[in-house]
């Protein structure tokens, strides 16, 4: 999506500018024509026309067809799909159990059921009785959990028991009846499915300005990172930033201080982007995206997390990553 797009402002590009353009590229080769390209993905502008006619009622979404909200203090499940038209419509309100205990998960064994964005995983067809026919296995504990140091695990979306009664309640699981469960399975691709819990019903917060807002920035940073400004790429971490592994901002800030040093050329491209606000929270967004990134000492494919902070003005801040 985001290639076609670039190509296509490519084409717009040169149908307005074609002759300094190709005076560009005659005298200064692709690589001038690239870096002009990589600025305009940091403009708003660029980025409030891409996404106007877009649904962001759960903020930007690239890699996501379906999306479920469980809303805890109704004890439902609602399941959104893309229907024609690329636009979230209400598919299916089922009926849910959640944890004992009310708030926001914090560690093993506290019969909550946490609050936040989560992937489902696997499924799970042969499993104790207990849980129902199937069951949906989340991402819990996320990034965002790990940083707050939130622990525990297990927490499924499943069925009911096949052979005995029930609680009202669950452990900290999402437990729906066993004909949903079995319906869901065949309306979803797990893949495609993004699961948001939240303490309440889950309502659009975040205006279209904001996120292109977020995602200016967010190729600022690239841009930042592709052409080695070590000092603007260190501006949008915040002082309490924590890598997943640990590492904090001092240094971190020494360690990336080392790699830019390389002043290596660096090809990175972002797809699947998906920037959803937090629930239960402020400001606060999870960025998540597939990372291309290639150099001559390294090379990356895989999954890219970031949780940033946005501030009155959208000036983002990261604040852990993985």
């Amino acid at each position: 999506m985001i290639l076609r797009s670039i190509l296509l402002l490519l084409i717009i590009y040169i149908s307005a500018s074609a002759n300094s353009l190709l005076l560009d590229y005659r005298i200064n080769g692709i690589q001038k024509i690239e870096k002009q390209m990589d600025l305009e993905l940091t403009q708003k502008a660029y980025w409030s026309e891409y996404i106007k006619n877009i649904d962001t009622t759960f903020g930007y979404i690239e890699s996501y067809s379906s999306v479920l909200a469980c809303d805890k203090n109704k004890s439902t499940l609602v399941l959104y799909k893309h229907d024609e038209n690329k636009t979230f419509t209400l598919e299916k309100n089922y009926n849910a159990f959640t944890g004992e205990v009310d708030g926001d998960k914090v560690r093993e064994g506290d019969l909550k059921t946490p609050l936040g964005v989560y992937r489902l995983t696997k499924k799970i067809s042969q499993l104790d009785p207990f849980y129902g026919p199937l069951a949906f296995v989340t991402s819990y504990p996320n990034t965002y959990d790990k940083y707050r140091g939130k622990n525990g695990s297990g927490i499924w979306i499943h069925g009911l028991p096949i052979e005995q009664e029930r609680d009202e309640f669950t452990k900290g699981c999402i437990a729906i009846n066993n004909i949903n469960i079995t319906e869901l399975d065949k309306k979803i691709d797990i893949k495609k499915t993004l699961l948001i819990i939240n303490q309440s019903q889950l309502t659009q917060t975040t205006t279209k300005e904001k996120l292109s807002s977020i995602l200016s920035q967010l190729y600022l940073w690239r841009y930042t990172w592709l052409y080695n400004d070590i000092e603007g790429y260190l501006n949008f971490y915040a002082d309490n930033f924590v890598r997943n592994d640990g590492m904090k901002i001092d240094e971190f800030k020494n360690y990336k201080k080392r790699i830019f040093a390389k002043n290596e050329k660096k090809e990175i491209i972002f797809n699947d982007i998906n920037i959803i606000p937090y629930p239960n929270t402020t400001n606060i967004f999870q960025v998540t995206f597939k990372e291309y990134y290639t150099s001559s000492s390294f090379q990356f494919i895989g999954d890219k997390t970031l949780m940033i902070k946005v501030d009155d003005n959208h000036n983002i801040k990261i604040f852990t990553e993985k």
